[in-house]
């Protein structure tokens, strides 16, 4: 309680703030609405907040999003006039030109303002995450993901693959791989390629030999994406956090580019 008051007064406060919203499905499949609220305030002290996370229960339309995040909004006190950007991700109902919630967002601000400027934008996090899926190395992913959910599915298969390593002097095994996260994808990568020879004898064991761990062209692609998923599970990292301003990102992302370019 303590809390939202002080967010309360600070938001009274602001003479400017954005938004970032995020929709995502959780593991119950409700999706989940998350509202973030950076303001500053006449001495330039800038408040970034995690204003509340909303379950929508029912449809996740343009219209549901948009009324969760003016009921958080209002519930704070938030003077719609100085709203000047909203940062969402590029999914339809956020960006649709017609009804989408960054539309609503920006009539209902402008309609406060007096028709001043409003500026949208398509999370950085976001873009890098959807340019990451473009490298195409599913040959390289389907096998080590069929791998380690035949290891990790079973509990049998599990208990026997962590005694078989025990054996061996080594003590961890591999780690689920989860398709939403790329930071996941990089550690089961990484994982796998530490301990390849095991799994290849484990498996063979079991009847079900990967024939690709003696195929030394899939073993450097294997490698590739070892190194690249690493180096951009450190670009995340970079990413992500707390009172960050644009120029940072774009430092961030300019480096790595020409990091590539080198490689």
């Amino acid at each position: 309680a303590d809390l939202d008051h002080q967010l309360k007064r600070k938001v009274r406060s602001f003479v400017a703030f954005s938004v970032a919203i995020d929709e995502s499905t959780d593991i119950t499949d409700v999706a989940q609405l998350a509202i973030f609220i950076r303001g500053v305030d006449k001495t330039l002290n800038v408040t970034e907040e995690f204003l509340e996370l909303v379950p929508m229960i029912d449809t996740t339309t343009a219209e549901d999003i948009f009324s969760s995040v003016v009921g958080a909004l209002d519930r704070i006190g938030a003077d719609w006039s100085r709203a000047v950007s909203l940062a969402t991700d590029g999914a339809p109902s956020m960006i649709g030109k017609k009804a989408g919630v960054v539309t609503k967002f920006r009539d209902k601000v402008q309609a406060a303002n007096g028709g001043g400027n409003f500026w949208t934008f398509h999370c950085i996090l976001h873009q890098e995450a959807l340019c990451s899926k473009s490298l195409r190395m599913d040959h390289v992913m389907e096998v080590v993901v069929r791998t380690v959910n035949f290891i990790r599915a079973r509990g049998l298969n599990h208990r026997q693959f962590d005694s078989f390593l025990s054996d061996c002097n080594i003590i961890h095994g591999v780690p689920y791989h989860t398709n939403v996260r790329w930071l996941s994808r990089g550690a089961v990568l990484k994982r796998f390629f530490d301990i390849r020879d095991e799994i290849g004898k484990y498996m063979e064991k079991k009847g079900q030999p990967v024939k690709e761990l003696q195929c030394h062209l899939w073993l450097q692609d294997l490698a590739f994406m070892v190194d690249i998923t690493e180096h951009l599970n450190i670009l995340n990292k970079m990413l992500q956090g707390r009172k960050k301003i644009v120029t940072q990102y774009y430092d961030s992302i300019r480096a790595f580019k020409l990091k590539l370019g080198l490689w």
